[in-house]
């Protein structure tokens, strides 16, 4: 019996063209979830306009640059400009008695718990060519004087710790915006891809008060947020492998995703945290093969830790945190924090014992990070920033012990720079003869950052982030002034 013809009904024939339709269209889905879109196709779907793209790669500053870097030790809770860099003799003479103006003129809202005038707890001595004063609590600085310039006319806004951080660190009295750490490396990028732009050393001991706020990016993009290190153990966890494999299938691997994290990224062009995020882990990948190296003290001689204080009772901690920071900023790190814990130099009470302790915690090192910045020609490139967030006031604080401390003041206190395009040896700026109020060149943030930025070769005025219609800046709407007064 012959084979019948094979006949292709109308059934058949829209069942196979239903195949097609199908298979069509799962190609088109498959080219544009793997491959981005082909030029095969007839016609490509018009994709949103991506929104601008930011990165960390170096730019061009605005004008030379003194500083290519910037170590921030900020010193938690305000330390006592009058007890450890102005010494005032008019105060000492007037201890233990009454605070001779009107107790309104301290600017606290508690004035009941105001005490009586209190003299400088320490000692203080001339040091260096420069015959610049500090007390004998700070004997290993003492010895840098000549590097460093001290600011004593310095002033804030607001007497409370959490506004008076939000100023000191991102010019503003409230959260939200970015801090200068970000603003510096949204203005110039970091010179190592490798490594994070703005790094965070936190203390063991807990995080700073307003923890991640004191370094975020704010309403900038993201990318610009400082990356914490961990402050015990390893730095940074799962920075090695968990196995072993040939480098080109890791290469391989890597160029696949990056890949797939660009056409994910294309279809969502305004999700700045989605690229920040892919970013962040492209930046993982790319540390496992540098960061180990950067990040290990073992590397170090005996007699550069021994500098710093490492492996010592008091030192060993922040000392090791110093040393860190000079390792970054010398493989092309921008921005270095280092904080302590909560408020270690908040002196409310018992101002001697507690200014004592963080002296000693913190002196050695610091010296110690401004002598090996020196000894290595990185100083003249780092500007190295000490500080807190206010000053305390010249009369005592009611507190549970008695009036032993000091209380908070806006309205002077002293922080410093060294390296960096500033001039060393300078004492810039006086206060009244209590200490209280910052009376000759005083200089508010915004002059310190607009400041910070120069030395970066920032412009204050040209360095904006476009927000709702407005050109935000660190240094706010009113033009501060560059001290120039204290440049090399």
């Amino acid at each position: 019996m012959k084979d019948q013809p094979q006949r292709n009904t109308r059934r058949d024939f829209f069942a196979r063209t239903s195949d097609g339709i199908l298979g069509a269209a799962l190609t088109h889905m498959l080219c544009h979830d793997f491959f981005g879109g082909t030029s095969a196709l007839a016609a490509e779907p018009t994709l949103a306009k991506p929104a601008t793209q930011y990165n960390l790669q170096p730019k061009q500053p605005h004008h030379a640059a003194k500083a290519t870097s910037v170590i921030h030790l900020f010193m938690n809770g305000g330390p006592s400009q009058m007890d450890l860099f102005d010494p005032k003799p008019v105060l000492n003479r007037m201890d233990g008695k009454p605070y001779p103006g009107n107790v309104e003129e301290i600017g606290n809202s508690n004035n009941s718990a105001i005490g009586v005038m209190m003299g400088g707890r320490f000692k203080f001595a001339r040091h260096g060519d420069s015959g610049m004063w500090m007390a004998d609590v700070l004997p290993h600085t003492a010895k840098m004087c000549d590097e460093i310039c001290l600011i004593n006319s310095m002033w804030t806004d607001h007497p409370n710790h959490d506004n008076a951080l939000y100023k000191i660190h991102s010019g503003r009295l409230f959260m939200g915006y970015p801090t200068f750490g970000a603003w510096s490396v949204y203005g110039l990028g970091s010179e190592n891809q490798n490594l994070p732009a703005y790094v965070v050393l936190n203390d063991p001991l807990g995080p700073p008060k307003n923890g991640t706020r004191n370094w975020t990016s704010g309403f900038l993009p993201p990318i610009f947020q400082g990356t914490r290190f961990r402050p015990s153990g390893s730095p940074i966890l799962n920075l090695k492998p968990q196995y072993e494999q040939p480098s080109a299938v890791t290469e391989s691997a890597r160029g696949l995703l990056n890949q797939l994290d660009e056409i994910h990224l294309k279809d969502r062009p305004h999700y700045p945290e989605l690229d920040a995020r892919i970013k962040t882990y492209s930046l993982a990948a790319r540390m496992q093969m540098s960061a180990g190296e950067a990040l290990d003290l073992t590397r170090e001689n005996q007699r550069t830790l021994s500098m710093y204080g490492v492996g010592e009772k008091w030192t060993d901690s922040f000392g090791r945190r110093c040393l860190l920071a000079r390792r970054l900023v010398e493989r092309g790190v921008r921005f270095v924090q280092i904080f302590l814990e909560e408020q270690p130099w908040d002196s409310h009470a018992d101002l001697a014992a507690n200014h004592r302790g963080a002296c000693q915690r913190t002196d050695k090192p610091v010296a110690g990070l401004l002598r090996d910045l020196q000894q290595r020609g990185l100083l003249d490139s780092t500007l190295v920033i000490w500080g807190g967030e206010f000053g305390r006031t010249p009369t005592t604080q009611k507190s549970v012990d008695g009036f032993s401390g000091r209380d908070h003041n806006m309205q002077a206190f002293t922080s410093w720079m060294a390296g960096g395009g500033i001039k060393g040896g300078t004492t810039y700026g006086t206060t009244d003869d209590f200490g209280h109020k910052a009376v000759g060149n005083p200089v508010s943030v915004h002059d310190f950052h607009a400041t910070i930025l120069h030395l970066l070769g920032l412009h204050h005025q040209k360095l904006f982030f476009e927000r709702s219609g407005l050109e935000e800046r660190l240094t706010g709407f009113e033009p501060p002034r560059v001290v120039k007064e204290i440049l090399s």
